[in-house]
């Protein structure tokens, strides 16, 4: 059964080889799945790579295996069209594509961290794509950090790289990443973290030479730093307007500094005209996976966060805010920030399934607006759901949202492999909803549901789910294969372990 710990374990996004091998064994799964960006805060969240006006999902293969290089990483680009995604109308690419920096190598794991923005300025969405265990000379996972450029064909393996400032400070560059506009320019800028607990903000984009076209900053909330075999430092990045004052706010997570060691903490650092600020940071609930979005629709962003661990560590100890099972903690926003807050369980109303020790409810979470109501709904993931006696087999409950906040008593939804209409079979080790995302791939305006999973031995898959324009429904689901989108499935590729947001 894997996990997420709240404390003293790292939480690296895709740790790959250690991380199959747990979710295979039986042992201690420690990635963390994407985060939101500001395009998920007030609309129905997208990324549009090839300028269509229909949403693109960007799906990691990070231990895909590449020239026969393990571990090497792909990412694979699926294009929304109007029925969809599919393995059709892709782009697969890894550091081997032409026009992509780097060269494949064992273990690099590219995009094992993924973040969009139009970081050009050119009108497509362009895509940050990090290969954080990547040797750089002779610094084993010293990390490297592509973005590779949008354009009318999508993303066609044409980037830059974005060079660490600070190389022999610290490891896994580029671990975590979040895109916004943190100073109200309109312009997009780029988060990026590594295993120090400084984070460099790239301002007003990226230029052609892989630089920050408006200079960078760098930001030292109160978290740890680690090292090599702990890399602290942020363990997820998220950008959205939680004030409403038009420039986004980033929610760091990672070990609070108070203690040695310290319990996971997430902290609000609000942005300004002049960007953001450390100084200001303010302590929330925790949780590992957040997302950002207006849930009552009263224009104020509201800070979802994932606590997918149990209520009490393996030798006992209480952890604060935390359940068994898990628990999704709800930070309604305004324009003094975050406000007044809430949880939700297994147990909470109608929420489907009981809260029980391992399920990981919380372990994963997106939202969008999925019946176009103008309030953002949420998906939660559950990927150690036992069903039926199948263990870790996983589901996600879909939670619509409404001018009083989340519904916990009506309307909710929930889907496994063995709701009629999904593909799949519910098997053990599947982990279904290893990651989740809400997006409009259809082009109607409302938001979709994919599912990431564990699917054939850590192959990995990604389940569509479309909205019928008020609820998520099975009806012309699709389940999207590797083989079928030009990733070996030699080793353990973890296709759809990761969405980029």
């Amino acid at each position: 059964m894997h996990k997420q710990y709240p404390h003293h374990r790292s939480h690296l996004r895709l740790a790959l080889a250690t991380a199959t091998a747990a979710a295979l064994t039986g042992g201690l799964l420690t990635f963390s799945a994407a985060t939101a960006t500001a395009a998920d805060s007030f609309k129905t969240a997208k990324a549009d790579f090839n300028g269509d006006g229909i949403g693109d999902v960007a799906a990691s293969a990070p231990g895909a295996y590449v020239s026969g290089h393990a571990d090497a990483g792909q990412v694979v680009v699926l294009y929304g069209t109007s029925t969809g995604v599919s393995s059709a109308q892709r782009s697969t690419i890894s550091q081997n594509t032409t026009g992509v920096p780097g060269t494949a190598e064992v273990g690099d794991g590219f995009s094992a961290e993924t973040a969009y923005a139009d970081f050009n300025g050119d009108g497509y969405d362009d895509l940050a794509v990090a290969s954080p265990y990547e040797k750089v000379g002779t610094d084993t996972n010293g990390g490297t950090l592509a973005v590779l450029w949008g354009s009318a064909s999508g993303l066609t393996g044409k980037g830059v790289t974005i060079a660490d400032p600070a190389a022999s400070s610290h490891d896994y560059w580029g671990k975590d990443l979040a895109a916004g506009d943190f100073d109200g320019d309109g312009k997009a800028d780029l988060a990026v973290g590594n295993s120090s607990s400084t984070i460099y903000i790239f301002r007003g984009g990226i230029s052609a030479y892989g630089e920050a076209i408006e200079g960078r900053t760098a930001l030292k909330p109160p978290i740890h730093s680690g090292t090599n075999d702990y890399p602290f430092g942020p363990m997820s990045l998220t950008a959205g307007d939680v004030n409403g004052d038009g420039c986004t706010d980033l929610i760091v997570d990672g070990y609070e500094t108070q203690t040695a060691y310290g319990w996971n903490t997430n902290y609000y650092l609000p942005g300004s005209a002049n960007g953001l600020s450390a100084s200001s940071a303010k302590a929330l609930k925790p949780g590992i996976i957040t997302a950002i979005g207006d849930i009552n629709g009263d224009g104020y962003g509201d800070i979802v966060s994932g606590a997918g661990w149990d209520g009490k560590t393996d030798d006992g100890i209480p952890v604060p805010d935390a359940a068994d099972g898990g628990k999704v903690n709800i930070t309604y926003g305004s324009a003094s920030g975050p406000a007044s807050t809430s949880g939700i369980t297994q147990n909470t109303g109608n929420v489907p399934g009981t809260s029980e020790k391992g399920d990981a409810f919380g372990w994963d979470l997106d939202m969008g607006d999925i019946n176009g109501d103008g309030y953002q709904d949420l998906v939660v993931s559950a990927p150690d759901e036992d069903i039926d006696g199948v263990s870790n087999t996983g589901m996600v409950t879909v939670l619509y949202g409404s001018a009083s906040g989340v519904k916990v008593s009506s309307g909710v939804q929930s889907f496994a492999q063995s709701t009629a209409g999904v593909p799949g079979n519910d098997e053990k080790s599947d982990l279904f909803g290893a990651d989740v995302k809400l997006d409009d791939v259809t082009g109607d305006g409302k938001a979709d549901l994919l599912v990431g999973s564990y699917e054939n031995s850590a192959n990995g898959a990604v389940t569509y789910l479309p909205s019928n324009g008020t609820t998520i429904t099975t009806s012309g689901s699709r389940t999207i294969s590797p083989s079928t989108s030009g990733v070996s499935t030699s080793g353990t590729p973890e296709f759809g372990a990761l969405f980029a947001d």
